[in-house]
């Protein structure tokens, strides 16, 4: 059975830090899409992040190029997806889900429909 277990949100002040990170587990993730998507209040799910585990390449949103990275961490049958947050903003305000899906040629990993797996969220606030 396949968990993407997210953790370390929690309220921060504006130009403040947070990590976050998914402990993935259940299957092998040799060749899979890890993103991060976040939730603002009254809005839809949106693409914040997204690396592949074979080969490291990573994509980020243009609302946080330069601010945030993502990084993971293989193992055997696990995997960890970090996504360090820095000079934090009150538009980051957001439930931050993980997810993971197949590599696979020609799918975006902006699109929500590519992931197969959700975490159950953790909330990041922050204060101005």
């Amino acid at each position: 059975q396949v968990q993407l277990v997210e953790s370390g949100g929690g309220l921060v002040q504006a130009g403040g830090s947070l990590r976050l990170s998914c402990a993935a587990s259940g299957r092998t993730f040799s060749n899979y899409v890890m993103g991060w998507f976040r939730q603002p209040p009254g809005s839809e799910r949106e693409f914040v992040a997204a690396i592949i585990t074979r080969g490291g390449s990573t994509y980020y949103a243009d609302s946080v190029k330069g601010r945030f990275t993502i990084a993971r961490d293989n193992a055997e049958n696990t995997v960890t997806v970090y996504l360090q947050m820095n000079s934090l903003k009150p538009e980051d305000t957001a439930v931050y889900y993980c997810a993971a899906g197949l590599s696979r040629a020609g799918s975006s990993v902006l699109n929500l429909q590519r992931y197969d797996y959700w975490g159950q969220g953790t909330q990041v606030t922050v204060s101005s």
